[in-house]
C-alpha cells in the first residue's frame, strides 16, 4: 500500500511538472561574492565553512520551456556548475547539463566568471550560446580569457539590442532592459521574461531608483513577478565603505518606496541578491520577518513560478 502511495504521489509530481508550460526556477539568491564570504569572520561565515549550504548560490535564475523541451540560464555565476546541475534537475527532457542560452547581465565577477568553466580545463563546451548587449559582447571577444573560448569555439556570443525582444521559443520573449549601474567594462541590464501567460522583471543590480529612466512603480505592475535588488538591507552594513562607490537601492529604502502599492503588486516582489551581511539570507531573522509582513517575498533557492 505505502508503494502504491509513493508512486501516485510520484506520478502526480510528473504530471503537475509536465502541466506547466513554461517555468521559472530560483538557482541562487546571493551577491557576486557568495557565502561563505572571503574575508568574512561572521559566525555564519565560519559555519557555513564547516557545514555548506546548497541553497548558498550566487544570483541566478533558470528558465524552462516543457513545451519545447528548452532551457536558459541567467547569470553565468561562480556556482554554475551547481546551478546547472540544478537546472538539470528541473529539466527531465536534458540529456546533458548543457542549457540552450545563457543570459548575461553585466561584467561584475558573479555574472559572467563563470564562463570559465565551459573551456577546455573543464566542461569544454560545444559553442554554447551566450546572449550579451553589445558592450559586453565587445568585452568577451577583446579580452582574454574570454576571447579564448570564443576562438576554441567554447562559447558563440549572440548581441542584444535594449528593449528589443529576443524569441527563444514560441511560448519565451525574452527582453532586456538597461539599468543604471558601475559600468567599467560593459553595460548593465535587467530582463524581462515574457512567458505565454506571466512576465518576470529581473534586476539584480542597479543604482539607485531614482538614477533609472523608469518608474520602479510602473514596472512592477506591468508584471507579474519582480525580482529585484536587495544587496544590503540599510546602511548598517557597510561600515568603512563609501556609500557613493556602492548604490545600491537599500531594503529600506525599496520597501518605503513601494509601500504604497496594493497588496497584490506587493506580493508581486521577490527581494535578491543579497551581501553576505544582509540579515535576508536569514529568512527567519527579524528583518525578514519585516519584509515579509509588509506584504513582500524573499527569493530563496528552488523557487518555482509558472510563467
Amino acid at each position: 500500500m505505502k508503494n502504491h502511495l509513493v508512486f501516485a504521489l510520484m506520478m502526480f509530481l510528473v504530471q503537475s511538472v509536465s502541466a506547466q508550460k513554461v517555468e521559472l526556477i530560483v538557482l541562487g539568491t546571493l551577491q557576486d561574492g557568495g557565502m561563505p564570504h572571503i574575508g568574512c569572520e561572521q559566525k555564519v561565515c565560519r559555519e557555513l565553512i564547516q557545514h555548506p549550504d546548497p541553497a548558498k548560490k550566487v544570483v541566478s535564475l533558470g528558465l524552462i520551456d516543457h513545451d519545447y523541451q528548452k532551457n536558459y540560464l541567467f547569470e553565468a555565476t561562480p556556482d554554475i556548475s551547481s546551478q546547472l546541475s540544478l537546472l538539470k534537475e528541473y529539466s527531465p527532457f536534458q540529456k546533458d547539463k548543457i542549457p540552450n542560452g545563457i543570459f548575461l547581465t553585466h561584467a561584475h565577477m558573479g555574472h559572467y566568471t563563470g564562463l570559465l568553466q565551459l573551456g577546455k580545463e573543464a566542461l569544454d563546451a560545444k559553442s554554447e550560446t551566450v546572449f550579451a548587449m553589445p558592450k559586453m559582447k565587445s568585452f568577451l571577444e577583446s579580452n582574454q580569457p574570454w576571447s579564448m573560448l570564443i576562438d576554441q569555439k567554447n562559447i558563440q556570443v549572440e548581441s542584444l539590442e535594449n528593449e528589443t525582444p529576443k524569441q527563444l521559443t514560441p511560448n519565451i520573449n525574452v527582453i532586456p532592459v538597461l539599468v543604471p549601474h558601475r559600468d567599467e567594462l560593459s553595460e548593465t541590464v535587467g530582463y524581462k521574461i515574457v512567458g505565454p501567460n506571466k512576465t518576470v522583471l529581473f534586476i539584480p543590480d542597479i543604482n539607485k531608483w531614482s538614477l533609472w529612466d523608469k518608474d520602479i512603480l510602473t514596472q512592477i505592475k506591468a508584471v507579474d513577478y519582480a525580482f529585484i535588488d536587495a544587496t544590503f538591507f540599510d546602511n548598517s552594513e557597510v561600515g568603512y565603505r563609501d556609500l557613493s562607490q556602492i548604490p545600491h537601492p537599500f531594503v529600506i529604502e525599496s520597501m518605503d518606496l513601494l509601500n504604497n502599492l496594493s497588496k497584490s503588486d506587493k506580493e508581486k516582489i521577490y527581494f535578491i541578491h543579497f551581501n553576505h551581511t544582509n540579515p535576508l539570507v536569514d529568512l527567519q531573522s527579524l528583518p525578514s520577518k519585516k519584509v515579509k509582513s509588509a506584504g513582500f517575498q524573499i527569493a530563496r533557492v528552488g523557487m518555482q513560478l509558472e510563467l
